[in-house]
């Protein structure tokens, strides 16, 4: 069993400085309980930090991630971010279609299509966010927009290259309000046999909607649950290696 994958999306926050002090807290805090030998670990700063934080990142086990990426990489695309622009300042991991992304701007299936294979052009692991709305859980309709998100996904050989998918109900995201562990159990419970009827058997499934220090061992003692996308929490250094430990905890009870 692999250990668990906990990243960090810092979204819209932190200054430079404020960035590089988060960074530094963490690190130091994981390498001080241990708990960075134990987990994967991950950080997604905003675009302008990310060189900042991948210097305070040098030379530990935390992973360094982007928040995006474009489809291209290169030309006239005033105010995005190429896939081998992230390489280049130290980037490994990239999260792609998180639903503020496909809610907000408006990203269908397609274009997130096109970053993920631009993100694995560059040896980037992309971070595909899958998720149904309050509205279409409403509706009975969970498991089809979850595989209606993996279709154009699953039906492309790159999908063999190394990826992580993160199943974040979009009704929970920000809201304070976790799916509760069941509902958690049954939607990881379908990506996991849908990604291994696709030859994905190695691909993680990681669990992201208001995870918090309180819940974390609940939701991470599900099966199928192989880590978190964590938001809010992150951005508080105790909590997150809190989160991390429990991660760690949860994995090693379950064996």
């Amino acid at each position: 069993m692999t250990e668990p994958i906990i990243v960090g999306n810092w979204k819209m926050n932190t200054n430079v400085s404020e960035a590089v002090h988060l960074a530094q807290q963490i690190r130091q805090a994981a390498e001080q309980s241990g708990v960075d030998h134990q987990c994967s670990i991950v950080l997604c700063p905003p675009f302008v930090n990310l060189s900042a934080v991948g210097n305070c990142l040098r030379g530990s086990t935390i992973a360094l991630g982007a928040q995006n990426c474009w489809t291209e990489p290169y030309g006239a695309f005033t105010g995005e971010i190429s896939a081998a622009m992230l390489r280049s300042v130290g980037c490994e991991y990239v999260i792609i279609g998180h639903s503020e992304r496909r809610t907000i701007f408006h990203e269908d299936d397609a274009l997130i299509r096109q970053k993920m294979l631009r993100a694995w052009e560059e040896s980037l692991v992309p971070i595909l966010c899958v998720g149904e709305t309050l509205h279409e859980r409403q509706l009975h309709r969970t498991w089809n927009v979850l595989e209606s998100q993996l279709e154009q996904l699953l039906a492309i050989e790159e999908r063999r290259n190394p990826w992580v998918c993160a199943y974040e109900p979009v009704w929970a995201i920000g809201t304070g309000i976790a799916a509760e562990p069941p509902q958690i159990e049954q939607a990881h419970a379908f990506l996991r046999a849908l990604l291994d009827a696709h030859g994905c058997t190695h691909v993680p499934i990681l669990y992201g909607g208001s995870i918090t220090p309180t819940n974390a061992v609940a939701i991470f003692s599900v099966p199928n649950v192989a880590g978190g996308l964590v938001g809010g929490a992150s951005l508080n250094a105790d909590s997150f290696v809190h989160i991390i430990a429990a991660s760690i905890h949860a994995r090693a009870t379950n064996r």
